[in-house]
């Protein structure tokens, strides 16, 4: 698909946590895109100081049967040129960006899929979760998500109503820090992938999120056995050591 650019309006912002933040953009010219689920859209941002334009890249978080609109879902970092001009943007505001592009999304719509995401590396994962059940797909989906702490959990209602409609798919979400009283998983979310993914047999792996994270589990799927691992790495953590 050829990356054009596309002209939109804001047409709702909706704030999912403390930090994270989603986007809605509502397409004018062209009127619909077409991508494949996982993919992402970039921004042109010039610095209110009139420095440099540079271009920061959101993948899109909705799927690509809704093709009139964008949806995008990022968290705001301290002193980050792309997070702080998303943060500016109100209902109603014009915007542009191109798109679509990139290689992470889904090559396989038969064997059984594991995603794992950290942070608001979801939104690819969202995307393709979506795209997967509106497909009619019958193989088994697992999502393992790792977040912080109770005040950082977003798409829990959603993840739950897709999988009481498709009892193929499953997610956990495990939490590092979790408050007392928390009774989900807790630790880093390479834990689930260890300790629950017994076969990958007649699968294929997604991971997004943080490098280490990546780089971890590409390490444990790889001694339980040879299958496609499909990667995307987010810089979206200012910490040198993510714990998620």
């Amino acid at each position: 698909m050829p990356v054009r650019l596309f002209q939109a309006r804001v047409d709702r912002v909706r704030d999912l946590t403390h930090d994270v933040r989603e986007l809605d953009f509502r397409l004018r010219e062209p009127k619909d895109i077409q991508f494949k689920a996982g993919q992402f859209i970039s921004f042109d941002i010039t610095p209110p100081d009139g420095g440099r334009l540079i271009i920061r890249p959101y993948s899109v978080a909705s799927p690509p049967y809704e093709s009139d609109r964008v949806t995008i879902v990022f968290n705001r970092v301290q002193g980050g040129r792309g997070s702080t001009y998303l943060f500016s943007l109100k209902e109603g505001d014009p915007v542009s960006f191109e798109g679509p592009q990139g290689s992470f999304y889904l090559h396989e719509r038969t064997r059984d899929t594991l995603f794992v995401a950290t942070g608001t590396g979801i939104a690819p994962i969202r995307s393709m979760l979506l795209d997967l059940t509106h497909s009619g797909y019958t193989a088994a989906a697992r999502l393992y998500w790792g977040l912080r702490m109770q005040r950082d959990l977003y798409y829990q209602q959603e993840f739950e109503t897709l999988t009481t409609r498709f009892p193929n798919v499953s997610f956990t979400i495990a939490l590092s820090r979790p408050d007392p009283g928390w009774r989900g998983d807790t630790g880093r979310v390479t834990g689930l992938v260890n300790e629950r993914v017994k076969s990958v047999k007649n699968m294929d792996v997604y991971l997004c999120g943080n490098h280490a994270m990546i780089r971890e589990v590409t390490d444990l799927i790889r001694a339980k056995g040879l299958c496609p691992i499909y990667r995307e790495i987010y810089y979206e953590d200012p910490s040198p050591v993510p714990d998620y």
